[in-house]
């Protein structure tokens, strides 16, 4: 099986892209996977045009068809984003955003391959798991609309520095175990 990991951050050397090093690197002994980072793709913010209600296309011609290419590659996809204001970061959103065309809210829309797994991941600085829920949520509301099967979340608290993520790594690995036994 093919694994996309999402650093959903625009911070390429952070908790969060510790955690994607982590994830990828367990999963790999058992799947192919690739880690990309948002902050790597350069594309707009969505127009609202609606034009790929009627089209199935975006009117922008962009790194949000790459994106989506690699989504498109990938059996199983985990999003790991860390909480900005309690949500998941601006590029991101803006992100999912401007997969409209793939959404299936509206007709014609255009799709990715069928039976895909999605995972999350939400990390926050606080002692509490609420914004971790909100941060899910998010992800898991996207991959409904892409309608890729939510299988699993790990949501990490206290987690602010690339160095706190060292004693979370049983954490982890037992939610990358799940993965594992696809």
């Amino acid at each position: 099986m093919n694994v996309l990991v999402i650093n959903c951050s625009p911070v390429k050397t952070g908790a969060t892209a510790e955690i994607v090093r982590l994830i990828s690197e367990k999963i790999s002994v058992k799947h192919q996977t690739k880690s990309i980072c948002i902050d790597d793709y350069d594309f707009k913010f969505c127009k609202g045009c609606r034009t790929c209600h009627n089209t199935a296309r975006c009117v922008m011609d962009d790194d949000v068809t790459l994106i989506m290419n690699e989504l498109e590659q990938a059996d199983i996809i985990v999003s790991v984003a860390p909480s900005y204001w309690a949500d998941i970061p601006g590029q991101f959103k803006a992100f999912i955003d401007r997969c409209t065309p793939w959404s299936n809210t509206h007709e014609p829309h255009s799709t990715i391959g069928r039976g895909k797994k999605g995972y999350s991941v939400a990390l926050r600085t606080g002692s509490g798991m609420k914004e971790c829920d909100r941060i899910i949520q998010s992800i898991e509301h996207y991959y409904g609309h892409l309608e890729i099967e939510c299988c699993g979340k790990l949501g990490l608290c206290s987690v602010e520095y690339k160095e706190n993520v060292a004693s979370r790594k049983d954490e982890i690995a037992a939610f990358c175990d799940k993965i594992l036994m696809l």
